[in-house]
């Protein structure tokens, strides 16, 4: 087991960048002293081996869980006899199943309320984890949840919340600023729940994603069948996505918590844009456009233009698309190809107006031809960016794609976000 730990320069600043020194377990008792005093520790385990972790069978999962928690504790060696973490039995004014009582050879304490749940919905989590804050106290304290799987989008809610978690296998965080932090990943979980939920990797997926997340829509709040109404070109030969699905991916979002329903049942809304982004962006499934490479003696206003006749021919079926559609949306990193969206029945048009030729090698311009048309729909008042100007995929569209285009795309991917999506999200105040 590998541990990292943070000292400070001096008392007043910690640095947890410039200043990481390594310690294992075979180190010098010297060492190991010096440790003793430190005022903050950092312990990231990114490991495959197992951990001794009690079987639940025979036991309650509590009493499993709690012990993991002092496990937790005692395995820190700078938290030595006299100032080890004990757990004691929590008032029920607490809402906690137990408190843990650490200190440091430096004489700071801290306490940490546990709660131990045997399924937590990440939906349910925050209205949950703000009724049962720390009580108020000089010392620093900190929530912890402590349950048998905690999922990637569980944990990133914890961090939003200030809640440290804990599993049954042993991977954690936990969190007091200028005293304590300890990060376990990799661990194999003891125990896993099914997956349930939609799909957010298919097509028909997307298209509700799309109309969700769009900076054009930010704040917006949305009954099912308006949600429905958004999700194709409303043109023939294009078909909504069907009523039923569109239910399955709301249900599988609000108990992951990416978006709410009011209190007064009036409709839905997203709550955090971030996360949802993040996760289309895991899920999105690039490889399914075709790519392929074009090379042409056009550049600049000639270009441009040839572009702008290939779209009003194409009826919006051709778009700037990836670093193109960046380059327009959130200006940042500059690459001399042109990336764009064109539909498979519309090539031989793209080839005539812009004089490209399909090649093997020396490409300057980069056609993908999307598995589906809802790539095109966009609902950002500056998609199109200017009049005789071909326009651009919705932002939310260009950041997934970004993402997974390769070279500098995450770096682009990012920079369209806090330029452009966020702020369209943050300017929209929650009532």
């Amino acid at each position: 087991m590998r541990r990292t730990y943070c000292a400070p320069h001096r008392p007043t600043r910690i640095d947890s960048i410039s200043c990481l020194a390594t310690w294992t377990p075979h180190s010098s008792s010297t060492y190991a002293s010096y440790v003793h005093g430190l005022c903050y520790v950092h312990e990231n385990v990114n490991t495959r081996q197992s951990v001794n972790v009690s079987s639940s069978r025979g036991l309650s999962l509590e009493r499993d869980l709690l012990i993991n928690v002092r496990r937790l504790m005692a395995d820190i060696d700078w938290l030595h006899a006299e100032s080890s973490a004990s757990l004691v039995r929590a008032s029920g004014d607490q809402h906690a199943d137990a408190v843990v009582q650490i200190g440091t050879a430096g004489k700071s304490r801290a306490r940490l309320f546990v709660h131990a749940k045997s399924d937590v919905r990440p939906g349910a989590f925050p209205a949950w984890a703000e009724q049962r804050l720390p009580p108020p106290s000089k010392e620093p304290a900190i929530s912890v949840l402590a349950t048998p799987f905690v999922s990637p989008r569980l944990a990133d809610l914890c961090r939003q919340e200030g809640w440290g978690w804990i599993d049954l296998a042993g991977n954690c965080r936990i969190d007091l600023p200028g005293l304590l932090h300890i990060e376990r990943t990799g661990i194999p979980p003891v125990h896993r729940q099914p997956a349930r939920g939609a799909n957010l990797g298919t097509t028909a997926a997307a298209r509700v994603l799309r109309v969700l997340l769009s900076p054009g829509h930010a704040g917006r709040i949305w009954k099912q069948r308006d949600l429905q109404a958004n999700t194709y070109w409303q043109l023939a030969g294009d078909r909504p996505v069907s009523l039923g699905l569109v239910n399955k991916v709301i249900r599988y979002l609000r108990d992951e918590g990416f978006i709410e329903e009011l209190h007064d049942h009036s409709g839905i809304r997203v709550r955090d844009p971030r996360g949802l982004l993040t996760a289309w962006s895991m899920a999105y499934r690039f490889d399914r456009h075709e790519r392929r490479s074009y090379f042409t003696l056009l550049k600049g206003t000639a270009l441009r233009e040839a572009l702008y006749r290939l779209g009003a021919e194409a009826g919006n079926m051709a778009a700037y698309a990836a670093f193109s559609a960046a380059e327009r949306q959130a200006p940042h990193v500059r690459q001399p190809k042109t990336w764009l969206y064109v539909d498979a029945q519309f090539l031989d048009t793209f080839a005539r107006n812009v004089q490209a030729k399909e090649v093997d090698s020396g490409e300057n311009i980069v056609v993908l031809i999307p598995d589906d048309s809802g790539v095109f729909l966009s609902f950002d008042a500056d998609s199109h960016v200017g009049e005789d100007v071909l326009g651009c995929t919705d932002p939310v569209q260009t950041y997934v794609d970004l993402i997974h285009s390769g070279g500098r795309g995450e770096e682009a991917a990012e920079a369209l976000a806090a330029q452009k999506i966020l702020p369209a999200w943050k300017s929209v105040a929650r009532p």
